[in-house]
């Protein structure tokens, strides 16, 4: 029998955890595969859905407090460019963002991937009406796909969407504790981890808000949302181990981003479901670190190159470096040449993110030309550097965005879409 009341969510246990569960029910050990099947795959949102098992066993489950655990979607954001930003809420009240963009940000190209391949690919760009026109009416479609209402024509803009651009950022926290001076998250400082079925359960719900499901249509994933993952770290390395498992989204296709933890950069280097490794550099000496990135002060440069020389790369596979570009602070050609020296040697690509702003951040966005002044030196000094596009800006779901913010003012000629979920039959 299922002992004393608790409250436990099946959104969360791995195999091993729900065979115990199923175990101590006194129920056949198949039972633990039609939970997971059910949690995981068909992403059911109550037991009452699980329908392969029996009514008393649900029942049963019911009565001790087990719950499926799944994510809410309390709100979600519509770009004028199809990204969808979700305010997703838990049962004590606090809430996270996750992101999903159609076509990705960039950020994978140059990374050696399957993934970074198909990155690169979608960053060739044509000219012309014609196909401006496209862009267009390929936008257009998008949000039609993301508020649930798909035409024939979007359907197959759908299936475009599933040859691998498409990408998903989840957070790992409420708020965050790392401060990063440039970052809209920062300003609500951290309020708790989240436990990983409620990293996982983000997922789960946009994978089904969007109508996709791994492994047949190929997910990238990014833990680059709310949050320093690494300070996180037992629940984001089970979620991760969870995400590939069970959900079904390619180890390789998976990145985690981190502002510079740099003993657990030691630790993941030997997990055996790894996602790949992207750091947080934005700048290229201690003194200018130290101000935009406070925890420089614990973890210098120095010693974070140290841990990024160190790391144990698999076949074909890169370090990523985020270097958030800041007008007249971290942009200039001295600072370019300075993180050439930096990461010379390392087998490592840098992604440029042009800083997208918001209230309360004192830092500019630079000028086209700087963004590109930056990338070339890279590139002259045998660096690759990849611009990152900026995604849902004027929906504040951009890197460095993330603050849930409700009421949002929209530029003139960009159209907004708030959307509450949809209710439940």
């Amino acid at each position: 029998m299922i002992g004393e009341p608790l409250t436990s969510s099946l959104l969360g246990m791995d195999r091993e955890e729900t065979a115990a569960l199923v175990s101590e029910a006194g129920e056949p050990a198949y039972r633990a595969k039609q939970i997971m099947d059910a949690v995981y795959r068909q992403r059911v949102e109550s037991l009452a859905e699980i329908s392969t098992l029996p009514q008393e066993f649900r029942e049963r489950l019911v009565k001790s407090g087990v719950t499926v655990g799944a994510a809410r979607i309390e709100n979600k954001f519509v770009s004028s460019d199809g990204t969808v930003r979700y305010l997703i809420a838990f049962a004590d009240g606090q809430s996270v963002e996750t992101v999903w963009m159609p076509e990705g940000d960039g950020g994978e190209a140059g990374d050696g991937s399957e993934a970074g391949a198909e990155a690169e690919g979608s960053n060739i760009s044509t000219s012309g009406a014609k196909a401006r026109s496209e862009e267009s009416e390929h936008i257009a479609a998008l949000k039609r796909c993301a508020t649930q209402n798909p035409t024939k024509k979007d359907r197959s803009v759908q299936d475009r969407v599933r040859q691998g651009r498409s990408t998903i950022c989840i957070s790992s926290q409420v708020g965050c504790a790392v401060d990063c001076q440039f970052c809209l998250t920062a300003l609500l400082g951290v309020k708790r981890n989240l436990t990983a079925g409620e990293i996982v359960g983000q997922v789960c719900a946009v994978l089904k808000d969007q109508k996709v499901s791994p492994p047949e249509d190929r997910i990238n994933l990014v833990f680059m949302g709310m949050g320093e993952p690494f300070l996180n770290y037992e629940n984001f390395v089970k979620a991760g181990r969870l995400l590939v498992e069970c959900v079904g989204i390619a180890e390789r296709r998976m990145t985690v981003s981190t502002a510079g933890i740099v003993p657990r950069i030691r630790d993941f280097g030997g997990e055996a479901i790894r996602p790949k490794l992207a750091i947080s550099l934005n700048a290229s000496n201690d003194a200018l670190r130290t101000r935009l990135m406070p925890l420089n002060k614990k973890w210098n440069l120095e010693m974070l190159i140290g841990a990024a020389r160190d790391f144990p790369l698999r076949t074909r596979e890169w370090i990523t470096f985020e270097y958030v570009l800041l007008g007249g602070v971290n942009d200039e050609p001295d600072n370019a040449k300075e993180v050439a020296d930096l990461l010379r040697g390392l087998r490592c690509k840098v992604n440029l993110i042009a800083l997208n702003p918001g209230p309360g951040i004192d830092f500019a966005t630079p000028s086209e030309e700087r963004v590109t002044t930056f990338q070339k030196i890279l590139r002259d000094a045998g660096i690759p550097a990849f611009v990152r596009r900026p995604r849902g800006r004027d929906i504040y779901a951009a890197c460095g965005q993330l603050k849930r913010t409700v009421e949002i003012a929209t530029s003139p000629g960009h159209a907004l879409q708030v959307l509450s979920p949809a209710p439940k039959s």
